[in-house]
């Protein structure tokens, strides 16, 4: 079942550009990047956003942290990311890329795919969790 993978797509009323840089920002990661329940606020979040450069985000969840790193594979400004995916509740060589597409100056749809997931039933935990970072994200960028 490692092949099992997810797309999320969401509009968000900002321009394109403001949604790359939330990506690449550790304090705006810090906003967005959060478990979707049981959030004990912003996560503790390291980033080196170049190509090669690795992230660290660790989720803060009632009485555990989450962590999560990765590796930025392809960073092309304004319409394309992709990194590692690397949690407890992820596949070693779990890939997320994220497309953003201009809608209108101040409308950005983006599409978010996640490749490699141990179970259908954590594609579809993941589908759950992204979609509440979009939400948040969406919060952080207003």
């Amino acid at each position: 079942m490692s092949e099992l993978e997810l797309t999320v797509n969401r509009k968000i009323a900002a321009p394109r550009e403001k949604v790359f840089a939330a990506w690449l920002s550790a304090e705006m990661l810090a906003k967005f990047m959060q478990t979707p329940t049981d959030s004990n606020g912003p996560s503790r979040v390291s980033v080196d956003a170049v190509k090669g450069g690795r992230f660290s985000i660790v989720m803060l969840a009632n009485d555990r942290e989450i962590p999560h790193t990765g590796t930025f594979l392809e960073i092309d400004p304004y319409s394309r990311l992709s990194f590692t995916w690397e949690s407890p509740y992820s596949l070693e060589d779990s890939i997320v890329t994220i497309d953003l597409a201009a809608i209108d100056a101040n409308t950005t749809e983006i599409t978010l795919r996640q490749v490699k997931f141990q179970s259908d039933e954590a594609r579809l935990a993941h589908i759950g969790g992204w979609n509440a970072v979009l939400n948040k994200l969406e919060e952080a960028i207003a």
